[in-house]
């Protein structure tokens, strides 16, 4: 019999004539398997999961104006589909235009949003909105709106447009403009001060006079009047605007004229969505006629960062835990299996085995458990991960065939970095000790 035939006579008896502690080994690589490979690939998924959920809580980046002649003119439909494009490469979008209007109901003044339903609904699936979506000649308005006018769906609004409150909210508008915390508090009062500029020369020198002075219309209540569709409550700025289609604003503001903010819901985040914010600024810059300014919405991003570190960093510890757990369940088994076969290595020993053959046979059978562990495990683990996407995420898992073997990789590592140390006092076992013991 040739010694490598020997070699594996030996590790097949040794493997099936133990047969329970073969079994502990492999259940507890199993485990740790298991337990480390959903682990993993729900890391892995959770990431992109939670990017694509927290997607329908509103836009994680926004495009405005970046010149004066840009916010007088608002964002035309042509750089609109230049940006859209930059955005949505190699990613999923969704998009949404907003042409901001001052305008009076009552004397009192409000802001208006021209709107494309379908865009703006796709793009803001958390708004809670009771009864319907503005169009044509039907109106939406905030909560806050709502209970200032003490109107429900179904009443009636006569809303008018003037231009001299386009001129006198410059200022006022410009100074509100934030760093983009907040997603709509920066689109509004960015689109407020971009329509501030846009009154036309004509509107400007066609304001009666009354002694040299423009005459003030603040009570006039003259307008249109709109049927309130619904009324949208988000606890956010949404609260205090009025929506209307893009066709009903341009016809009361008497012009037409592009967007004072594309607010964008694209399928990524950290780096990846700032180079996208850097490459729409590049483009901009080499293009000055339609310069637009992008900004990420840090409420949003900063969000999906910190959960997702928080979860990863979760991954981590309890991967640690399940690490040195398995390390010693397989640990303590392959020192039980040395323990009862001490006499049988004393003997090997004595016939003159050498310690390596020995140490190679016990690595080659503890590597065996983790290969058999790992791939039992990885298999459970998988099954697990895919039950809990689908049950908190409500989508399927597809098999990381990379992560398989990085798991049976592991697994088998586990096994034999485990019986190092029961290995080594089986190798150092005296012959003549345990012979004199027989």
């Amino acid at each position: 019999m040739t010694n490598r035939k020997m070699f594996f006579t030996m590790l097949w008896g040794a493997v099936f004539r133990r047969r329970s502690r073969a079994m502990m080994a492999v259940i507890a690589s199993l485990v740790g398997a298991a337990t480390l490979f959903c682990l993993a690939s729900v890391c892995v998924a959770v990431p992109q999961q939670m990017n694509e959920e927290m997607r329908a809580y509103g836009a994680n980046l926004i495009v405005t104006p970046a010149s004066a002649t840009g916010k007088s003119q608002g964002i035309d439909t042509a750089t609109v589909r230049n940006v859209t494009a930059l955005v949505g490469a190699g990613h999923s979008v969704k998009s949404a235009a907003y042409r901001y209007e001052s305008v009076r109901i009552n004397s009192a003044p409000y802001t208006i949003a021209g709107v494309d339903v379908k865009a703006v609904r796709a793009l803001n699936r958390h708004w809670n909105v009771t009864g319907d979506w503005p169009g044509s000649g039907n109106v939406m308005v905030g909560r806050d709106v709502a209970d200032a006018l003490g109107v429900k769906v179904g009443s009636r609004v006569t809303i008018g447009y003037r231009a001299a409150d386009a001129s006198a909210s410059a200022s006022s508008s410009a100074s509100a403009k934030s760093d983009s915390d907040e997603s709509t508090e920066t689109a509004e009062s960015s689109a407020q001060g971009t329509q501030s500029t846009q009154t036309t020369q004509g509107e400007q020198t066609t304001q009666a006079t009354e002694n040299g002075r423009v005459s003030s219309d603040i009570m006039n209540t003259d307008g249109t009047e709109f049927r309130i569709a619904g009324i949208v409550d988000t606890g956010g700025n949404e609260d205090s605007i009025i929506y209307a289609t893009t066709a009903d604003v341009a016809k009361l503001a008497g012009s037409k004229r592009g967007a004072d903010v594309v607010e964008y819901s694209v399928n990524a985040m950290g780096d990846e969505l700032n180079d996208i914010v850097n490459n729409i600024n590049r483009s901009a810059d080499k293009n000055p006629n339609s310069a637009v300014k992008a900004q990420t919405v840090t409420r949003i991003t900063s969000s999906d960062t910190r959960i997702i570190a928080m979860l990863q960093t979760l991954f981590w510890i309890v991967s640690l835990v399940v690490l040195v757990l398995t390390l010693v369940g397989v640990g303590t088994t392959i020192s039980s299996i040395v323990s009862q076969r001490r006499n049988e290595i004393g003997l090997r020993k004595a016939l003159g085995a050498d310690s390596r053959a020995i140490g190679v046979e016990f690595y080659v059978e503890s590597g065996i458990y983790g290969l058999i562990g790992g791939l039992l495990g990885t298999a459970i683990g998988y099954v697990l991960a895919r039950v809990l996407c689908s049950t908190v995420f409500g989508r399927a898992l597809g098999l990381n065939w990379l992560l398989c073997v990085g798991s049976l990789l592991l697994s088998v590592a586990i096994a034999v970095i485990a019986s190092i140390p029961p290995v080594r006092r089986a190798t150092r076992i005296d012959p003549a000790i345990v012979l004199r013991e027989e």
